[in-house]
């Protein structure tokens, strides 16, 4: 049996088994184990085990002691001192995921044992970086919730509607409208495909910080606007931004935060969303009676509180320690875990140990996919993931939400006043804050698959209700539609509005990320636009004229998105990234997500499998 009181220079007999975790290589069982200074028979130094004495290790790094009080072997130390001298140049990169196998899989361990509590005291910087650039996502809500709100406004009209001479009352025209609306969502497709290739070369720091400053130069337009027309050329011009903030934020969440915090952190973006809808309807409550052009340009205006202050922000974040390794930048990787963590507050956390993790995941996804372009979503395993995230994104959109944004209309057929509709969207705004941060909870306790399924079977009932009580044509039922949807807003945040944004995160690859969410963004933009028209067709007195019954439809759809969630939408309740990567690669079904048992770092896996086919390739590497 090995022991650290051998003499140097002297081999003694051990057992591979009885020697520490530290010292061990994957796959290099050696039959001697030597002190440092000592030579084989041939007179040469043997690199089979490193002893701690081999090394000159800088104060700055703390380890984990496990079973004896000796300082830790660098892991790259390992692959470079340990295999380089055996493999010569065949130090590939499948040599490399055997030397981290071990320390991945403790990390893992840890990651997903970790209890809430325990997870924020140790990531508290990375819960604080986060809610710092999902915040940017409140201008998004705040702007597209005002632009439909100041269609109420006197002033506003006048300065950017025409006369109508039937009415003697000024209005937007509708063809403007859409416009305005569609014009914001082209913009944010443009945003979205810039991203996709920005934010994957120089991260996702520097990539918000442009759209930043982009977007306090993009707010002069709306604020000057001196007709319709340049209006809608800021509309589109600040939706570049908007949509490179809706996939940076959701990004970044995902990749600071561990297997606990993930959904509440991913999910925070849809409070942004809620937040900012919230304070635009507050604000237009406050401006709507002034009799000046300040009851627009005050709302516009205060759209400048957000960039500088973010901006800020986002220069003392760090960036994310994934990002590094995709790069090859193992010490920035370690250092940006560092800034995310308080390694002071568990004393079994291993920054080093954590890395080895990511590093092991995304050597992993290289052995499984073909690699990193656009077409490489549409490949092998990677085509379902995409499908998966594409349509949980695009089910928001058709699952009967557009009804939401006519609660006021609703309301005003009921017979109350136009302030008082205003107050009473804000009653259902407030909800939706209530409902995305009770979803934190719900999420602690059931699957994402299972919210997401019982949401939309709630949704689905709540339309047929809605559009039932369109039968009856008076204003007691318009009361009964409008308090039916104020319940709408509510499960909506509550199940599916939230819980989609945890699950686009945690569907597609590491490696695929940016990309997958960009596309399924672009996709959910677009369906929104054809919504949006649909929706005016349906509502609009001059058009179909459906009113409440246009529930229905929606109803319908929404029976769609429930049956696609039974068959396709699979469970990453508690799953880290390696074991969804497993999960996909054996195309286990979604019903079987949840009690499959998969261990990326165990016998069986395609990198082991891999390791064996190259190493009876190159007979020359077991020398």
């Amino acid at each position: 049996m090995w022991s650290p009181e051998s003499e140097a220079g002297q081999p003694v007999a051990c057992d591979y088994n009885s020697l520490p975790r530290r010292y061990r290589v994957a796959s290099v069982q050696p039959p001697t184990c030597f002190r440092l200074g000592s030579t084989d028979e041939t007179g040469n130094k043997p690199a089979s085990v490193l002893l701690p004495s081999q090394f000159q290790e800088p104060d700055s790094w703390k380890y984990r002691q496990r079973s004896l009080p000796l300082p830790r072997i660098h892991i790259l130390g390992i692959v470079g001192l340990v295999l380089g001298p055996s493999l010569g140049r065949h130090g590939s990169t499948e040599t490399k995921l055997v030397a981290l196998n071990e320390e991945a899989q403790h990390a893992a361990e840890d990651e997903k044992s970790m209890g809430l509590i325990q997870a924020i005291k140790l990531y508290p910087k990375a819960v604080g970086w986060s809610v710092v650039l999902s915040s940017a996502l409140i201008m998004e809500g705040y702007d597209l919730a005002l632009l439909g709100s100041l269609y109420g406004s006197p002033q506003f009209n006048r300065k950017y509607g025409v006369l109508n001479p039937a009415t003697g009352r000024y209005g937007v025209r509708a063809s403007w409208q859409s416009a305005l609306s569609n014009g914001a969502r082209a913009g944010e497709v443009i945003g979205l495909i810039i991203n996709g290739f920005v934010s994957e070369r120089y991260g996702y720091r520097k990539t918000m910080m442009g759209a930043l400053m982009a977007m306090n130069a993009f707010i002069f337009i709306l604020f000057f606007a001196p007709n319709v027309q340049t209006l809608v050329i800021g509309e589109v011009f600040c939706g570049i931004p908007w949509g490179m903030f809706q996939t940076l934020t959701t990004q970044y969440a995902s990749e600071v935060a561990p297997v606990r915090l993930r959904p509440i952190l991913t999910t925070f973006v849809n409070m942004c969303w809620v937040f900012g809808q919230f304070i635009a309807a507050g604000v237009n409550r406050a401006c709507v009676q002034r009799p000046d052009q300040w009851a627009y340009r005050i709302p516009f205006a205060l759209q400048w509180m957000w960039p500088l202050p973010i901006m800020i922000g986002v220069f003392f974040a760090p960036e994310s320690p994934w990002w590094h390794v995709r790069k090859g930048d193992r010490a920035g990787a370690r250092a940006a875990l560092l800034r995310l963590t308080s390694p002071e507050k568990d004393p079994n956390f291993n920054a080093d140990e954590t890395i080895a993790m990511i590093e092991h995941t995304n050597e992993m996804e290289k052995n499984m996919s073909e690699g990193t372009r656009w077409s490489d979503l549409f490949k092998g395993t990677d085509l379902r993931r995409t499908e998966i995230v594409c349509f949980a994104w695009i089910a928001q959109t058709i699952c009967g939400t557009n009804i939401m944004g006519y609660f006021a209309y609703f309301m005003q057929k009921a017979g109350l006043p136009t302030v008082q509709s205003f107050n009473m969207s804000m009653i259902s705004l407030a909800l939706g804050l209530i409902g995305t941060a009770g979803s934190w909870l719900l999420m602690q306790h059931f699957g994402r698959r299972t919210i997401h399924f019982s949401g939309g079977c709630i949704l689905f009932l709540i339309l047929i209700i809605v559009g039932s009580c369109s039968f009856a044509g008076t204003e007691a039922s318009n009361w009964a539609i409008g308090a039916v949807l104020i319940v709408f807003v509510f499960v909506y945040d509550f199940t599916i509005g939230p819980v989609t944004y945890s699950i686009v995160s945690e569907m597609s690859s590491t490696r695929l990320k940016a990309k997958t969410i960009v596309l399924a963004r672009a996709l959910y933009n677009i369906s929104n636009i054809v919504v949006n028209v649909l929706t005016n067709y349906q509502l609009g007195e001059a058009n179909w004229a459906w009113g409440a019954k246009t529930a229905f439809f929606w109803a319908g759809t929404c029976g769609c998105v429930v049956v696609w969630v039974y068959f396709r939408l699979p469970e990453p309740k508690g799953r880290t990234y390696g074991e969804l990567d497993m999960l996909f690669e054996q195309k286990i079904s979604a019903r079987k997500f949840a009690s499959t048992h998969v261990d990326p770092y165990g016998s069986g896996h395609g990198l082991e499998k891999t390791l064996s086919e190259k190493a009876a390739a190159h007979p020359e590497w077991k020398e």
